[in-house]
């Protein structure tokens, strides 16, 4: 008998990992705040639900990814949320990037209610969502992972389970902060080579054999030097992102002086308008052109 998935978020990220559950034969049943989001499901016969209510009718698994704790909150502990609706044993993947704080909320009003709850935020943006190559980073009961093994190797090419519930979540959190320290430096340095004239499709070709080479690298420096900030990830999710990893350092009482800093450059580039570009844009903040 084919498992049914509930599928809650259809976003940048969410559609293309909903579109590989159902390529890998998965039964689902798919919620969207934004209708437009859903039609291209409901093209190939999946039934698209109203609230999420419906659709964790008879789902065996629900999985979300959602854009803050806000929205979480929401379609996790909701009146009409996965938690008050889900039938015990249901066992819920949320790919959201949470606050530690935020998994484990949900985590135990989920198992009040008798349901498994891992978080499983990823590692990787749009191409890798598409191609099945995100990287799961899971909090949670190993019991519950093993179950949802298929559902994640559908979806990605590896599954790392970091520990107890909230452990996904924090280890997200570090990912991201490296992440946008390494996009902010990228900026930072390609402003600079540009500023001095040098060639830089030299200055990339070096660089990416360098010491500090990375995915980034060959990723969002061509971005940064065609001036396409079409969104692969929003900047606006990574200022989001930067404030949860800041809140959870001061939590544990630990310095990010570097951190902070990035995030204050993320920060004034969202509050300048580039919130909904690609993360690459801070490349505008860096330079000055975003005050332009």
């Amino acid at each position: 008998m084919t498992d049914t998935v509930a599928f809650i978020g259809l976003g940048a990220m969410g559609a293309p990992m909903a579109s590989n559950l159902l390529d890998a034969g998965f039964a689902l049943r798919v919620y969207s705040r934004n209708p437009e989001r859903a039609r291209p499901f409901a093209k190939r016969g999946v039934t698209v639900c109203a609230t999420v209510a419906d659709a964790v009718k008879g789902a065996r698994f629900v999985v979300s990814i959602v854009s803050d704790d806000e929205a979480t909150r929401e379609v996790m502990l909701g009146t009409p949320g996965v938690v008050a609706n889900a039938a015990p044993g249901t066992v819920i993947i949320d790919s959201s990037t949470n606050t530690p704080a935020m998994a484990r909320e949900v985590a135990a009003a989920a198992l009040g209610s008798r349901l498994e709850y891992l978080d499983a935020p990823v590692s990787g943006s749009v191409p890798q969502s598409r191609n099945r190559e995100l990287v799961f980073m899971v909090g949670g009961d190993a019991a519950a992972l093993e179950k949802a093994k298929p559902l994640l190797d559908a979806m990605g090419r590896m599954t790392v389970h970091a520990g107890s519930s909230s452990a996904g979540a924090t280890i997200k959190l570090l990912n991201n902060m490296l992440s946008g320290t390494m996009n902010a430096a990228i900026a930072e340095a390609m402003s600079v080579a540009r500023a001095s004239g040098v060639d830089t499709d030299a200055a990339q070709a070096i660089l990416g054999e360098g010491a500090a080479a990375c995915r980034l690298m060959k990723t969002k420096i061509p971005k940064m030097l065609s001036g396409d900030f079409s969104p692969q990830f929003q900047l606006g999710l990574m200022d989001k992102d930067l404030r949860y990893f800041l809140a959870l350092a001061q939590q544990v009482d630990r310095p990010a002086p570097i951190s902070a800093l990035v995030r204050s450059q993320f920060q004034a580039a969202r509050r300048a308008g580039l919130g909904a570009l690609d993360v690459s844009a801070i490349y505008l903040q860096a330079s000055g052109e975003a005050r332009r």
